[in-house]
């Protein structure tokens, strides 16, 4: 709620006067309950048997509780002038340009991941080639280590062809996220494996090439993966900061959100931007919570083991 909210001097009186009012309540209740309990017993133990023994604690921890609750609503104001912030003051950043970055760093890079993960995940799946178990295994070996190991490297191949400069920032970027997607197949293609191999058979048969095959047979069977795939791929671009910071650099113009909400937790900034950097945590939020209300369907048959069909 930090994006929201903003200190008010009449709320603060308010929530002050308020919250007096609940523990003087408070304490009188507790007060008056004692005091039935010693000059009427008899009464207390009539209320307390038909409402239990411990209902004047439990009241009367409602009734501060409420208080606090109230003090907090009180002295807080919800406001969304750190959202218009974000999108009207361009002195020390640009965030909607930093978000319009990602967002088509994340799209390209979902569509070259997911059609290079496919492309794999079907070779090794549905066609048999000679080298076929050492690309396996030496993917499987490759995936055992984090891909920022090879930031370095990548750096000075990307810089050696002079992409770390100017508009093709976002070009070394798209690389970077989507080049080595194809050796994370194993999980589409453990998805292939279970599709019956009748099914190629019975399409050869009937005149169909191998494209045919796959676009109107193995990728129609596939939808819950590839949903998967488009979500994971989509995601891996959009919440990255290594690569990002690395490539990027100084080159504010094409710094992506991750970069441009980690500038705003730096020490000249922090004061005035944290609560902006609230606002903009949750605005990155949106569009990945978009994207999986649209395919929460697909994606839930993935995780549990989707029925063909």
């Amino acid at each position: 709620m930090g994006c929201f909210l903003t200190n008010s001097s009449l709320g603060k009186k308010l929530v002050m006067s308020i919250t007096g009012c609940f523990l003087v309540l408070f304490i009188l209740f507790h007060m008056s309950m004692n005091i039935v309990a010693i000059f009427s017993p008899e009464a207390y133990n009539t209320v307390c048997a038909f409402l239990g023994a411990n209902w004047y604690a439990l009241v009367g921890t409602l009734v501060l509780v409420a208080g606090i609750l109230i003090h907090f609503i009180y002295a807080l104001v919800l406001t969304v002038n750190n959202y218009k912030a974000l999108f009207t003051q361009f002195d020390v950043m640009n965030f909607p340009r930093m978000f319009m970055n990602t967002f088509f760093i994340a799209c390209c890079t979902c569509v070259i991941s997911t059609f290079f993960v496919l492309s794999v995940a079907y070779c090794t799946s549905r066609l048999k080639w000679k080298m076929r178990k050492p690309y396996m295994n030496m993917a499987m070996i490759l995936n055992l280590f984090p891909g920022f190991m090879t930031m370095i490297a990548v750096y000075f191949i990307l810089k050696a062809l002079g992409m770390t400069e100017g508009n093709r920032i976002p070009l070394a970027l798209i690389i970077c996220f989507s080049s080595g997607s194809g050796t994370g197949f194993f999980v589409m293609k453990g998805f292939m494996d279970t599709i019956p191999k009748a099914l190629d058979e019975a399409a050869t048969l009937d005149g169909c090439t191998r494209w045919q095959i796959f676009t109107k047979i193995t990728l129609p069977l596939s939808k819950p993966m590839i949903v998967y795939q488009i979500i994971t791929s989509f995601m891996a671009p959009w919440v990255d900061f290594v690569f990002a910071k690395v490539i990027c650099r100084t080159n504010s113009q094409y710094f992506t959100v991750s970069i441009g909400l980690w500038s705003m937790l730096e020490k000249e900034y922090v004061d005035t931007w944290f609560v902006r950097f609230c606002a903009g945590a949750v605005l990155v939020s949106i569009p990945i919570a978009i994207l999986f209300m649209f395919t929460q369907k697909f994606y839930q048959e993935a995780m549990s083991g989707a029925v063909k069909g």
